[in-house]
């Protein structure tokens, strides 16, 4: 498989995501990782009608590892959208290999800290913000292709949170 962009983004898949980043990557199919949505028939129902025209998995991230892994799968361009960055932990725990993570969007909740006007991060957050640092992954928040990116370890420090 090749993975065109993997995205932290709390709201997994939307039209930022299936019209902007697909598009303009020209992946084929957008993997939304995450436990929860593929537990829950509703929730993975309306998320695999949110692709237009690109196709949308749900998946967890046990199967995604192994859909990664899968040679059926070996000439697939896809986007890998998690909801987490712990997530992400999870998936090259798994043997998912990537150099880069886009950090596109995490909603607000109770704790967190805001790190751009599109991303909320809790402790855990930035515990898994770190810990993907130390091996060596380059995080960036942009929320759209047509946006600049700014190094997330840099947002970090400036915030008082690396």
């Amino acid at each position: 498989m090749e993975i065109k962009l993997m995205r932290v983004d709390s709201r997994l898949v939307h039209g930022q995501v299936a019209n902007n980043w697909a598009g303009t990557l020209g992946a084929e199919s957008i993997l939304a990782v995450s436990d929860g949505a593929a537990e829950d028939e509703l929730r993975k129902t309306l998320l695999l009608q949110t692709g237009g025209a690109v196709k949308v998995h749900v998946l967890s991230v046990d199967k995604a590892a192994r859909v990664y892994k899968n040679e059926k799968y070996a000439t697939m361009k896809a986007i890998i959208v998690v909801e987490t960055p712990a997530d992400v932990v999870r998936l090259l725990d798994a043997g998912i290999e990537v150099k880069e993570v886009n950090i596109g969007g995490m909603t607000f909740k109770q704790g967190t800290s805001q790190l751009s006007q599109a991303v909320f991060a809790s402790p855990e957050d930035v515990a898994a913000f770190k810990e993907l640092n130390a091996r060596g992954i380059t995080q960036y928040v942009q929320m759209v292709p047509s946006t600049g990116r700014d190094d997330l370890m840099t947002v970090l420090k400036s915030k008082g949170l690396a």
